[in-house]
């Protein structure tokens, strides 16, 4: 065990001491000057000349009359949003919001009446068969399932593997 620390010890600092020789630094400007003598475009010359021509001279900033803009587009027959908005105001297009409240048991209720499961009904029969306490002694939640199944309920495993067979088919 020494033997192989000592080797990977040797050959760690033998790297260390010949890699900074075999990546010598790169020279930009020698390859600058190889690319420029087999023809490349010059980019430092070109950028002089550019600079030499005064290739941007001035940028003209010009503000924008709006109003001048909306005048034109409506000399256009183009929609006169303004004259809209004032009509619709004259209107009272907005007159009032009526908020109303959710009224959740009666639609329960309607629910009840359109034959819907009743779980209020089967969590109250769950609870009257002291699921609860039975907790502690083991309930037997698939008897609980197929009770629930035998009353019409929701079969959410029937429905889960219709879904599973559908995406294997998609």
């Amino acid at each position: 065990m020494k033997r192989f620390a000592i080797a990977l010890t040797a050959l760690t600092i033998a790297s260390v001491a010949v890699a900074p020789t075999t990546y010598a630094a790169v020279d930009f400007d020698q390859l600058r000057q190889e690319n420029l003598d087999k023809d490349a475009v010059n980019f430092d010359q070109l950028r002089r000349e550019n600079l030499e021509k005064d290739a941007v001279v001035e940028i003209e900033v010009k503000g924008l009359d709006f109003d001048e803009l909306r005048q034109e587009n409506l000399d256009k027959d183009a929609v006169n949003f303004d004259q809209l908005r004032r009509e619709n105001l004259d209107k009272d297009a907005v007159v009032a919001i009526d908020i109303k409240g959710v009224d959740f048991d009666q639609l329960r209720r309607e629910n009840l009446d359109k034959d819907a499961v009743d779980f209020d009904q089967l969590r109250q029969e769950n609870l009257d068969k002291d699921a609860i306490v039975e907790l502690q002694a083991g309930v037997d939640f698939d008897q609980l399932r197929r009770e629930n199944l035998d009353k019409d309920a929701v079969d959410f495993d029937e429905l889960r593997r219709e879904n599973l067979e559908k995406d294997a088919i998609a």
